[in-house]
């Protein structure tokens, strides 16, 4: 009866432990999710960023070339 109890407390035991290591890996998991998307956020707001510069960028040379066009005529 031993022998059996103690089979019984070894699987359980392992049992307890293999479903430990998934949650580690959940987490882990969740957290390479998470600085990636952190990146993917930096990087857009940069994009984001560099485009309104370049737009407003376009927008001023597209007025003094109006500007001109204007007093020229």
């Amino acid at each position: 009866m031993n022998k059996v109890f103690a089979i019984f407390a070894i699987v359980g035991l392992m049992a307890t432990a293999s479903c430990g290591n998934k949650e580690v890996k959940e987490e882990e998991t969740v957290e390479t999710v998470q600085e990636a998307t952190e990146g993917a956020v930096e990087a857009t707001e940069e994009v984001i960023e560099d485009t309104t510069d370049s737009i407003e960028n376009a927008a001023e040379v597209a007025v003094e070339q109006v500007e001109e066009v204007v007093e020229n005529n």
